[in-house]
């Protein structure tokens, strides 16, 4: 990639964030049924609703998922855990409601935790005396 954006960031964290949903559920280790697999008739499947098809993510977009989970570490608690909520799709209220912040508030600290991320993936150093509205200007979020 050329020059990493907060949109590619999103963009990145939300399709992680998808592919982590696809992942299959673990299961116990050492639990099993010993029980003979049943089979359905086809009586037996009329008027049953149809199980959705479950698609397993590439290996591709597992490593990026992977990649992408490190992005997180070192932002402050509250600005990671707004990052995945939004990133799993939920809406601000509810965002606001689990980290105890305004919509405004809750939004910027989206913003600059996109735009610190995006400025680490760039390989540029943040300078820790900017304002979080002086990062979001310089990485041009603030357009959006």
């Amino acid at each position: 990639m050329t020059e990493w954006t907060p949109s590619l960031v999103e963009e990145r964290l939300a399709e992680a964030a998808y592919v982590l949903k696809r992942l299959p559920e673990q299961q116990r280790q050492g639990y099993f049924s010993t029980w003979p697999e049943v089979v359905h008739d086809f009586a037996d499947k009329v008027g049953q609703q149809p199980k959705p098809m479950r698609i397993l993510p590439s290996p591709a977009a597992i490593s990026r998922m992977e990649e992408t989970l490190s992005w997180t570490v070192g932002l402050e608690p509250v600005d990671g855990k707004i990052i995945w909520l939004r990133a799993h799709g939920e809406r601000w209220k509810t965002i606001c409601w689990t980290v105890g912040l305004q919509r405004s508030a809750a939004h910027e600290r989206w913003l600059y935790a996109l735009c610190v991320i995006a400025f680490r993936l760039n390989g540029r150093r943040l300078n820790r005396s900017y304002s979080k509205r002086k990062v979001i200007e310089l990485t041009g979020a603030a357009r959006r």
